[in-house]
């Protein structure tokens, strides 16, 4: 997990100009995947001001910046907003191909890059998905949110790895996942969807 810096509170330093969000996240261990910054307020400040913090997370109060995602990244997402609709709206589910905060609370949750549902609740937070999908990045977390997707009752995982032109669809079965190569909820298979896909030209360079 390259360029991981942590920092411990930052209380002391806070000012008036904060929002309650970022005042909060100061409060918590922080894991940046992002390159190092001069500092930890001004960071956390200008990611705010710019939109940058959509994607980030909290792990059991740990505070962890996610990197904006690339052009290739937003190309795949929209391939699958469209080859995920009609078969998930055949099965009566309701596909949402868009970023969501997979969790209960502000204090442990994940932000997906979209997900297929079993209903139409609008609300900030999912406590459940029945399929969520991720987009790999170089040097991102992907796998490691496995077990709270799990723990959450996510029915299926779909993997999607652009550098490595993979499909991963996994099962939740007693409490963990296997690949399965396809879907149990839809007429859909890791070998069908990488066949459609028109991969982009992904680099690890990011």
């Amino acid at each position: 997990m390259p360029g991981i810096a942590m920092s411990g509170p930052v209380g002391a330093r806070m000012s008036s100009r904060w929002s309650p969000l970022a005042v909060r996240f100061l409060l918590v261990r922080t894991v940046i995947l992002d390159p190092a910054s001069a500092g930890l307020e001004e960071l956390l400040d200008r990611r705010r001001r710019s939109g940058l913090d959509r994607l980030d997370e909290v792990w059991v109060g740990d505070y962890h910046m996610v990197p904006a995602p690339s052009g290739g990244h937003a190309y795949l997402a929209q391939q699958l907003a469209v080859l995920l609709d009609s078969p998930a709206r055949a099965t009566g589910l309701v596909p949402a191909m868009g970023e969501f905060n997979l969790g209960e609370s502000e204090q442990d949750y994940r932000v997906p890059d979209g997900g297929v549902h079993r209903d139409r609740a609008f609300g900030v937070w999912h406590p459940t998905a029945a399929l969520v999908v991720e987009i790999v990045s170089p040097g991102d977390e992907t796998w490691d949110k496995l077990p709270f997707y799990a723990a959450h009752h996510v029915d299926e995982v779909l993997i999607v790895d652009p550098l490595k032109r993979t499909i991963t669809w996994l099962v939740l079965e007693q409490a963990a996942y296997r690949d399965a190569g396809r879907s149990g909820l839809i007429e859909f298979g890791a070998r069908e969807l990488r066949d459609q896909l028109d991969w982009p030209e992904i680099h690890s360079a990011g």
